[in-house]
């Protein structure tokens, strides 16, 4: 009974953990892109995107834990991992394409990025916020033994890459007026987006 109780307990506090972290992730997106879009940065743009991502992450591993919480037989648990997984990779390796396409677009015609205080303001708190959100899944995934929630703490993980990379662009822009700093940034940008989309592309796949 002790041992039922406490693993009921472990995913309802997962559960809390991923509606917590994948409404953050909605507000993310919605200032991200929104701030992108208006200071023409594709830094930003992409970090919007990541996160609506991580929506779809996040919403995934809540089905999920719904249905362990409600007794479902782990195949079909699995199965819906896997699809999962298959999916956001895909479309990460995607967004990967389209970052290359679109910073390479902006060295050739010297397209540089305004400043954007709301976008710099959503990087700062992603910084800080990330590893935390990282620490606890880590810490509930082993505890249920549960691969697929430590790997969506590893998303985090990556989010907190990626909103560095947007400060950095954005502050060697802002301080040293360079132009190419964006765009440049977010070429590096793209070893973290490609990384974390094939990894899952490989886990949708059934592939260690």
């Amino acid at each position: 009974m002790k041992s039922n109780t406490a693993s009921a307990r472990l995913v309802t506090n997962s559960l809390h953990t991923e509606y917590f972290s994948t409404g953050w992730m909605a507000f993310e997106f919605l200032v991200g892109l929104y701030s992108g879009l208006k200071a023409g940065s594709i830094l930003l743009i992409a970090f919007g995107l990541d996160s609506f991502l991580e929506i779809i992450s996040g919403s995934t591993l809540i089905w999920r834990l719904r249905k362990e919480a409600n007794g479902a037989p782990s195949a079909e648990i699995k199965r819906s991992e896997q699809r999962s997984s298959l999916i956001v990779g895909t479309i990460l390796l995607l967004l990967a394409v389209y970052v290359v396409f679109v910073s390479v677009t902006n060295l050739v015609t010297h397209q540089a990025a305004d400043a954007s205080t709301s976008g710099i303001a959503i990087a700062i708190a992603s910084v800080i916020l990330m590893p935390i959100l990282m620490l606890r899944k880590r810490a509930l995934g082993k505890a249920l033994h549960s691969p697929a929630l430590i790997e969506d703490g590893m998303c985090n993980i990556t989010c907190a890459y990626m909103a560095g990379t947007v400060l950095v662009g954005a502050l060697l822009t802002a301080l040293f007026g360079w132009w190419w700093a964006d765009s440049i940034a977010a070429l590096v940008l793209v070893y973290f987006i490609a990384s974390e989309g094939w990894e899952a592309f490989q886990t949708g796949r059934g592939k260690d």
